[in-house]
C-alpha cells in the first residue's frame, strides 16, 4: 500500500468515526502508553504503518519524516550525517516512533541546554478530528507569521489530531564529550548545576543519582579541554551507556514498582522537604520521586516553589495523573480541543477527564 493510500485509509477510518461518534486512541508501537490516562472503551487507528523519511539534505540540517517512521532509523540515518537530534528524546522501547517523541512532548538530558522537541518542529502535516489534512509551517525556522501551530502538536498526546509528517531541525553532533563525576549532597549538586546553567562552559548534560554530581561536556576538543580545567570531578568510562541508561530510565533507580512522579521546578529550586527517593535531572529543572507520601500533599509542597507535578508511571486508585490546570488554562484548552477536534474523537481523556 503506498504513502498516499495509507493517508487515505486514515482518513477515511477518522471520517467513519466521526460520523458515528466513536472515540479514537491513536497507536503507534506502544512504547509510550503509559503516559497519561487510556480510554479502554476507544477504537484503536494504528499509525505505524505511515512511516518512511520524507526528505532530508544534511546541508539544511532539516529531515521531515512521516510519523510512524521509527526513531531508532531516523538517528541512524543522522549519525550517517553526523548529525543529531539535539533535544536527546528518550524512547521506552525498541518500536519508539517520531510521531509519539513529538505527541508526547518527550526530551532527554540535553534538554536545558540544547532546547526541547518543541523548539526544533518547524512544521506537521495534521489528520484533524473532521478528517481534514492540514498542513502548518514548513521547513526553515522562520515561515510564519502568527501562531506557530505545528509547535502546539508537541505534548498534545495526540488529542488535537494524527500527526502524518513532521519536519524537525537537527544538529551537527558534537566532535568530543566527556563525563565528570564527585560525590556531594543534594543542595550543593543543584547549587553547582545551577551556577553551570549561567558560566560560558559546553555542559549539554548535568544529573544528580544517588549521592553523585553527574556533568558532561561535549564540544571541539579546545573547548571540552578547557572546561574540563575548570569543572571539578573525575572522568567517567562508558559516559554514553550511563547517559542512555538515565533517558531510558534503565537505571538502578527506576527499577522500584511504584508510581513514579515527575516534578517540574526552577533548576535552582533547593531540595524539596518530601520523604522519598529522588534523581535530578535537566540541571535540576526535572526531578523524579519515588514516595509514599499522599498525590495532593506532594502538589501542594511543589505548587509553594512554583512548580507542577505529574504521575509519569504507575497508578493512583483513579486520580488524574496530571495536575489539574486552573480554570483559565482548561478554557484555553477546550477551544483549542474544540477546534480541531470538536466531536472529542481522538485520545479522549488523555489529558484530562474533560479533553
Amino acid at each position: 500500500m503506498s504513502e498516499q493510500d495509507i493517508s487515505a485509509a486514515l482518513q477515511q477510518q477518522v471520517l467513519n468515526a466521526l460520523n458515528n461518534e466513536t472515540p479514537l486512541n491513536i497507536c503507534g508501537s506502544g512504547s509510550k502508553s503509559f503516559l497519561g490516562n487510556v480510554n479502554h472503551s476507544a477504537q484503536a487507528i494504528e499509525v505505524t504503518g505511515h512511516s518512511g523519511i520524507v526528505e532530508y539534505d544534511p546541508r539544511e540540517l532539516v529531515l521531515t519524516a512521516r510519523s510512524g517512521t521509527p526513531l531508532s532509523k531516523i538517528e541512524s540515518v543522522l549519525a550517517e550525517a553526523g548529525q543529531m537530534l539535539a533535544f536527546e528524546p528518550p524512547h521506552f522501547g525498541n518500536g519508539a516512533t517520531l510521531g509519539g517523541t513529538v505527541a508526547c512532548g518527550l526530551s532527554g538530558p540535553r534538554r536545558p541546554y540544547s532546547g526541547s522537541a518543541r523548539d526544533f518542529v518547524l512544521g506537521c502535516k495534521l489528520l484533524n478530528g473532521q478528517g481534514d489534512i492540514l498542513s502548518f509551517g514548513g521547513q526553515v525556522m522562520k515561515n510564519v507569521a502568527g501562531y506557530d501551530v505545528s509547535r502546539l502538536m508537541v505534548g498534545a498526546y495526540g488529542t488535537l489530531g494524527i500527526l502524518l509528517d513532521i519536519s524537525l531541525k537537527v544538529l551537527p553532533r558534537s566532535p568530543e564529550s566527556i563525563t565528570l563525576a564527585r560525590k556531594c549532597n543534594a543542595a550543593e549538586a543543584i547549587t553547582s548545576m545551577s551556577t553551570l546553567l549561567s558560566q560560558p562552559y559546553p555542559v549539554d548534560a548535568a544529573c544528580y543519582n544517588d549521592e553523585l554530581l553527574y556533568i558532561r561536556i561535549s564540544g571541539s576538543s579546545r573547548a571540552v579541554k578547557e572546561a574540563r580545567a575548570k569543572i571539578s570531578g573525575e572522568g567517567i568510562s562508558e559516559a554514553d551507556g550511563f547517559w542512555n541508561s538515565l533517558r531510558e530510565h534503565e537505571l538502578q533507580f527506576f527499577k522500584n514498582k511504584t508510581p513514579l512522579f515527575r516534578i517540574m521546578v526552577k533548576p535552582a529550586t533547593p531540595p524539596l522537604a518530601i520523604k522519598g527517593s529522588w534523581l535530578l535531572d535537566w540541571g535540576g529543572a526535572q526531578r523524579w520521586l519515588y514516595s509514599d507520601e499522599d498525590v495532593e500533599q506532594i502538589r501542594r509542597q511543589v505548587e509553594l516553589v512554583g512548580g507542577h507535578v505529574a504521575v509519569f508511571r504507575g497508578e493512583l486508585n483513579g486520580r488524574e495523573k496530571l495536575q489539574p490546570l486552573p480554570a483559565s488554562s482548561l478554557i484555553i484548552h477546550q477551544r483549542l480541543k474544540s477546534s480541531f477536534d470538536p466531536k472529542c474523537i481522538f485520545n479522549r481523556g488523555r489529558l484530562y477527564p474533560t479533553l
